[in-house]
């Protein structure tokens, strides 16, 4: 086990977590952990009113604070979910972990590679849980696509197709500042298909990406810090297994959104894909020549599981995670590339 446990439980407790951000994917958050974990929020931060409100209809009896800093002080706390924008997650995360809580933070986790580093070993330092909302990998859909890869029923892999497009893009001002978002499309929806893919694989090291992003039809230079709108990616790993990513914002695609991750093994292949162009509805499929299995379809209530499992694990007293520690580094370095950092 790459988990350390802080204290010896042999049955779960009730957890008290306090909340950082409830916006809509706060509040939808926050409302699984509610109806699903074994968990009493007890203090919330947020400034936009309205957000706040709702969020107290769910949360009956937890204390609105004016600020992150009454969170990370309020006593009790077993651990902090952060729903905020993604520039804040570094410094709200790291405060939270200095502070010996523990973090579940929507992705990114920091903006850059060394942003994340910093959080990682405030984690390890402190033995306190980490967990990030990388979401898809918890879908029923992605679990058959890793469980058939890890099975070896396809073979070696030696390519990857993922795709991305969301017709619409973000409905917030800051995602469209490269200061406050740390990167476009790629930031956005890439992280989830190179985590998905990697994780498939095992996290192999890459030896060569080429990545060609932009802006409104304008390709984007290396580094240029503007936020990219559409993202080509190729990428090479040490095991010479190729790569595609795509991935964008407000493309025209005749629906609202194209998800895909497909892998290409020896003797089979085996994908993910959303369905009818759903952000939420996703099938499993396995393929051998002209033959085509169905592994999953929906439903599945999955967008609070990532959330779920970290809960369940911080109340069985696990500490710090080396291995997942390792692949939210692993995918940083990568999207830090993309962007030619």
């Amino acid at each position: 086990m790459t988990e350390t446990r802080t204290e010896k439980i042999t049955e779960k407790k009730v957890l008290t977590l306090g909340f950082i951000g409830v916006g809509w994917i706060g509040r939808n958050r926050m409302e699984s952990l509610i109806n699903k974990a074994n968990i009493k929020p007890v203090v919330i931060a947020e400034p936009c009113k309205n957000n706040a409100s709702e969020a107290l209809k769910l949360a009956s009896g937890a204390v609105l604070v004016e600020s992150p800093d009454e969170v990370y002080e309020y006593p009790g706390l077993d651990g902090i979910v952060i729903a905020t924008p993604s520039a804040l997650h570094a410094s709200q995360a790291l405060t939270a972990l200095t502070k010996g809580k523990a973090v579940f933070c929507q992705k990114p986790l920091g903006r850059t590679s060394t942003e994340v580093a910093q959080i990682i070993q405030a984690s390890k330092e402190k033995n306190k849980l980490l967990g990030v909302d990388l979401s898809y990998r918890n879908t029923k859909a992605f679990q058959a696509v890793f469980e058939t890869i890890n099975r070896g029923d396809i073979g070696n892999i030696h390519a990857v197709d993922l795709v991305f497009h969301n017709t619409y893009g973000p409905d917030k001002d800051w995602f469209y500042d490269f200061n406050l978002a740390g990167g476009g499309c790629v930031m956005d929806l890439g992280i989830h298909l190179i985590d998905m893919a990697f994780a498939c694989l095992g996290f192999p090291e890459m030896t060569h990406l080429s990545s060609h992003l932009y802006r409104k039809g304008n390709k984007l230079e290396s580094n240029q810090e503007k936020v990219e709108d559409f993202a080509k990616v190729m990428m090479l790993t040490e095991n010479d297994t190729s790569i595609s990513l795509e991935c964008s914002w407000h493309s025209s695609t005749g629906k609202d959104a194209i998800i895909e991750a497909v892998f290409h093994g020896a003797t089979g292949g085996v994908s993910l894909k959303n369905i009818n162009g759903s952000f939420y509805d996703f099938k499993a499929e396995k393929y051998q020549g002209t033959q085509k299995e169905v592994l999953v379809m929906p439903p599945d209530d999955w967008s609070g599981r990532t959330g779920l499992l970290w809960a369940e694990q911080l109340a069985l007293g696990f500490g710090f995670n080396s291995k997942t520690a390792s692949e939210f580094l692993k995918t940083a370095l990568i999207i830090d590339r993309i962007y030619g950092r």
